[in-house]
C-alpha cells in the first residue's frame, strides 16, 4: 500500500470513531445519572483493559519498559481528560459539550507551537478567536459573560484531549502498538479505581441498570478499545494536526445525534455558536494547509 493510501485510509478511520466518540455522549449522560462518574469510568476502563489484553493474547506481543512509561503517561491524559467531560455531561447538555470537547483542535497548534516551537499560520490564529467566539455562544446562548461548571470543566478536558492527541502522534511512531495501549488503559483504570474509592459514594453499583450496562459495553468494545486502537495505529500515517480536524466530526455527531434522537434543545445562537466553532476548527488545518502551499509557490 503506497504512502497516500495508508495516509487516505487512516484519515477514513479516524473520521470512523470521532462519530462513535460523538454517538456516545448521550449514552453516558444517562448511565452516570444510575452511577458515578469515577465509578462508570472505572468499570468502563477495566472492562477495555481486559478485553484488549484478550484481544492481544492471539498476537503474543512483547513488553518493553520505554514503552509501557510512554503509555502510562499517555493513560494519565486519557483518564483525566475523559474525568473532566464525564463531569461536564453531569452539568450541561451533551450536544454542548460535544461542541467545547471539539476545541481541541484548537489546542493543538498552541501545544504544537508552545512545545515544539512549531510556529503557526495566521489562519491557526484565526481559529483560535473564532474557536473563543463561538464557545461564548454555544455555552451561554448569546447571554451572560461568564462560563457554567459544565462548560470549564469540557474546556479542561478539551485541552487534555489536544495533548493526547499530540503525544500519541509522537509515542505511536517510537513505541510498540500493543504495551502502548495497554499500558494506557490500565492507568486510567487504576487512577479511576482510586478516585472512585475516594470520592464516590459507591464503586459497585447495587442494581445493573439498562443505561449503565449499554453504556459501559458499547464505550468500553467501540469508542476505547476500537477507537484508541485505531487511532495509535492510524496516527502513524498522519499528523496530529489533521487527526484533530477530522476529529472536528465528533461535536457534529454529538450535536446531530443529541437534537435529533433526545430533543436537546439549542437556540439559533447555539447553533450559530456550534457553526463558528467548526469553522474555526477548519481554519486552522485547512487555511493553514492553504497558506503553507501559496508560500512555497512563492
Amino acid at each position: 500500500m503506497s504512502l497516500k493510501s495508508r495516509e487516505l485510509l487512516a484519515d477514513v478511520s479516524l473520521l470512523g470513531i470521532s462519530v462513535i466518540w460523538g454517538v456516545t455522549f448521550l449514552m453516558v449522560q444517562d448511565a452516570i445519572k444510575e452511577v458515578p462518574v469515577f465509578a462508570f469510568l472505572f468499570w468502563r476502563f477495566l472492562l477495555a483493559t481486559v478485553l484488549f489484553f484478550l484481544i492481544g493474547i492471539a498476537l503474543k506481543p512483547s513488553f518493553d519498559l520505554p514503552s509501557i512509561r510512554a503509555g502510562a503517561i499517555l493513560g494519565v491524559m486519557f483518564c483525566l481528560a475523559f474525568s473532566l467531560q464525564t463531569f461536564g455531561l453531569e452539568h450541561s447538555l451533551s450536544s454542548v459539550v460535544g461542541f467545547i470537547t471539539g476545541l481541541n483542535v484548537v489546542f493543538v497548534p498552541l501545544f504544537l507551537w508552545m512545545l515544539f516551537s512549531q510556529k503557526q499560520t495566521p489562519f491557526a490564529l484565526l481559529g483560535i478567536a473564532l474557536a473563543v467566539v463561538g464557545l461564548w455562544m454555544v455555552s451561554t446562548n448569546g447571554g451572560g459573560i461568564g462560563l457554567g461548571k459544565g462548560e470549564l470543566l469540557t474546556l479542561g478536558c478539551a485541552a487534555l484531549f489536544a495533548l493526547h492527541i499530540v503525544y500519541t502522534g509522537i509515542f505511536s511512531k517510537r513505541h510498540r502498538l500493543f504495551p502502548l495501549i495497554l499500558a494506557q488503559f490500565s492507568t486510567a483504570t487504576l487512577l479511576c479505581l482510586l478516585f472512585s474509592l475516594l470520592f464516590d459514594p459507591f464503586t459497585i453499583p447495587s442494581t445493573l441498570s439498562y443505561p449503565f450496562l449499554k453504556a459501559l459495553f458499547i464505550t468500553a468494545l467501540f469508542a476505547t478499545v476500537l477507537a484508541f486502537l485505531v487511532q495509535t495505529y492510524m496516527q502513524r500515517f498522519t499528523t496530529p494536526a489533521k487527526t484533530a480536524v477530522i476529529f472536528t466530526m465528533e461535536p457534529v455527531s454529538a450535536g446531530i445525534f443529541g437534537y435529533f434522537y433526545a430533543g436537546e434543545p439549542l437556540g439559533s445562537i447555539q447553533i450559530l455558536g456550534a457553526g463558528i466553532i467548526v469553522l474555526a476548527m477548519l481554519s486552522v488545518e485547512l487555511g493553514s494547509l492553504l497558506y503553507r502551499r501559496k508560500k512555497r509557490l512563492n
